[in-house]
């Protein structure tokens, strides 16, 4: 199965992906792993993205794809591969179908995970962490005994800056605008599906199998 993981900040794509890749053996492609491996490695591509990730500016779109084009033709993805956190744009998904088209490793599925706008913020500002021993919480839905006050040690709970309301709707926003187009696209070519991210984790992902046609 080549897949591309769709969803939102929260949705729980990325808990789905890690669930198919223990089952399926599949191996996860995230552009953001690969950024970092080829950096570490001072590979060409690698050198070339730290030049730009140096000045603050963004890794043009060439250089990821090059770097996932690299990823996609080890030996191990010749069965599938679940692609997660690019294309972010459909300028992006373009140019890999024209990649992958190349390569006669055309995508199989993108799979949608969709979760109500409400639950979304919910799931990102009501995340709370422990100051000293890093045990996380959800004052919404696995919220400590004690408000505030960790469970584990009895530390302060704090919330991080990245999940304060208002960088989570800058978030959101951002998806809505540049990602969110994904799902008409390729729903325009007849491979988009869509699972409902809300419930229990294992049942999200017997959905996930049975709208994937997997075993």
């Amino acid at each position: 199965m080549r897949l591309v993981l769709l969803g939102a900040p929260g949705a729980g794509k990325g808990t789905q992906a890690k669930l198919l890749i223990e089952k399926y053996n599949t191996p996860q492609i995230s552009t953001g792993d690969l950024l970092r491996a080829a950096v570490a490695a001072e590979s060409d591509l690698g050198k070339e993205a730290k030049s730009y990730m140096d000045r603050g500016d963004l890794v043009p779109d060439r250089v990821v794809l090059g770097m996932v084009k690299e990823r996609i033709a080890h030996d191990d993805c010749l069965s599938g591969y679940i692609l997660d956190g690019f294309p972010r744009n459909t300028a992006q998904a373009e140019a890999l179908d024209g990649m992958l088209a190349e390569m006669d490793m055309a995508l199989d599925a993108a799979l949608s995970v969709d979760v109500p706008m409400e639950d979304l913020m919910k799931r990102l500002t009501g995340r709370r962490t422990c100051q000293k021993c890093g045990q996380m919480y959800n004052i919404y839905f696995s919220a400590p005994a004690e408000e505030n006050k960790c469970d584990k040690c009895g530390s302060e709970l704090y919330q991080r800056d990245d999940d304060r309301e208002e960088t989570i709707t800058k978030r959101l926003e951002v998806y809505e605008s540049q990602t969110a187009p994904l799902i008409e696209y390729y729903t325009g070519k007849g491979i988009c599906r869509s699972v409902d991210g809300t419930g229990a984790i294992d049942e999200i992902f017997a959905t996930v199998c049975e709208t994937l046609g997997l075993d």
